[in-house]
């Protein structure tokens, strides 16, 4: 069975990028194959984006830190992009047939104590749960109605 493919776009591909693709695979992954990457890889996923996580039973562990580079040639059913940043230097991503921008502040960014920056992970962890997932679901289910109609149509010509 083809699966739906998406592209989660930001910055860094440490924090946000990294949870979306997290919850996408941990949640929908039965229908939608999912990557992430950064205009500017960090290198590095956030141990706190992995421990908050973690704490949802979604582990980014072995998720790395990509360009978006490496996905440049490659066919995507939807990218999303979830920074402004990103969503400035990739106002159109070639290889996608359809592009949406959802986003979320940078964690990263939050000072204080470990407790603070935590829950900052935590919100925007949920807020990606609660806002961004959905609209893939939602993408997906109609993308699997218009491909199930067109074989359908094609089988019977």
């Amino acid at each position: 069975m083809q699966k739906y493919r998406v592209l989660i776009l930001c910055t860094g591909n440490s924090c946000r990028s990294q949870m979306a693709e997290g919850w996408v695979r941990h949640l929908l992954g039965d229908r939608v194959e999912v990557a992430s990457a950064g205009t500017h890889p960090a290198g590095y996923v956030h141990p706190m984006a992995i421990k908050v996580m973690a704490e949802e039973g979604v582990i980014i562990s072995r998720q790395r830190s990509k360009s978006v580079a490496q996905f440049a040639n490659d066919t995507w059913d939807l990218v999303i992009t979830v920074c402004d940043s990103a969503r400035e230097e990739c106002p159109y991503f070639p290889g996608a047939k359809e592009q949406i921008h959802i986003s979320f502040p940078d964690p990263a960014l939050v000072g204080g104590s470990r407790e603070i920056q935590e829950e900052a992970y935590r919100t925007v962890r949920d807020a990606i749960r609660q806002r961004l997932v959905p609209e893939v679901e939602r993408r997906c289910r109609a993308w699997a109605s218009g491909s199930a109609g067109a074989a359908e149509a094609a089988s019977q010509s």
